[in-house]
């Protein structure tokens, strides 16, 4: 067993699969997890520190802060469920957001990280919500899957078989001159 494998089975969670069900590779998965993890926590302080500018009677800062920090206790949740041990549906939330696909995660975390940086746009929101975005992006493109072997890649741009699908096929083919049509009639 290499040292790899070692770590990627203390790593795993209970009652997971030690196969991997999917092409994602095992940097991207770990990256996901510890940015949002560390970038939750990250909001969640940051979150805070924008609900202190209610001192200077910014309400919408206020706002912006508590989204914040509700964002950021809602991926923890997910990403880091060991963090909120003391709260019971936490665990079974985070299993029923582990069978989903990977763009069902990376759709919530943007959309959730979004609204804070419109109501205030500050350097502790734009931080903070910026790394919940950034999971979410990294969940986006684990979606994707791997990209295809460079002799596949190379294949399919050098056939020409089907036009249709051959990245030289061009749409005008067929079109006709345009010179022969008639003169529009002035007199309407």
């Amino acid at each position: 067993m290499s040292f790899a494998e070692k770590i990627s089975s203390i790593m795993q969670r209970p009652g997971q699969d030690p196969v991997a069900k999917d092409d994602v590779p095992w940097w991207m998965k770990y990256a996901g997890r510890g940015l949002g993890t560390v970038g939750s926590i990250i909001a969640i302080f940051l979150g805070v520190w924008n609900c202190a500018s209610i001192l200077l009677g910014s309400v919408d800062c206020l706002i912006s802060g508590m989204w914040q920090m509700v964002a950021g206790f809602i991926v923890i949740m997910i990403e880091a469920p060991c963090c909120c041990l003391f709260i019971d549906f936490v665990q079974n939330l985070s299993d029923w957001v582990e069978k989903r696909p990977y763009w069902n995660r990376a759709v919530a975390y943007c959309l959730i990280a979004l609204p804070s940086v419109f109501l205030c746009l500050g350097m502790s929101s734009l931080f903070g919500s910026g790394l919940i975005f950034a999971t979410g992006v990294i969940y986006g493109l684990m979606s994707l899957g791997r990209k295809a072997p460079f002799r596949e890649m190379r294949s399919a741009a050098t056939n020409i078989e089907v036009p249709s699908s051959s990245m030289q096929a061009t749409l005008v083919e067929n079109a006709q001159p345009m010179g022969f049509s008639n003169k529009p009639d002035s007199n309407i």
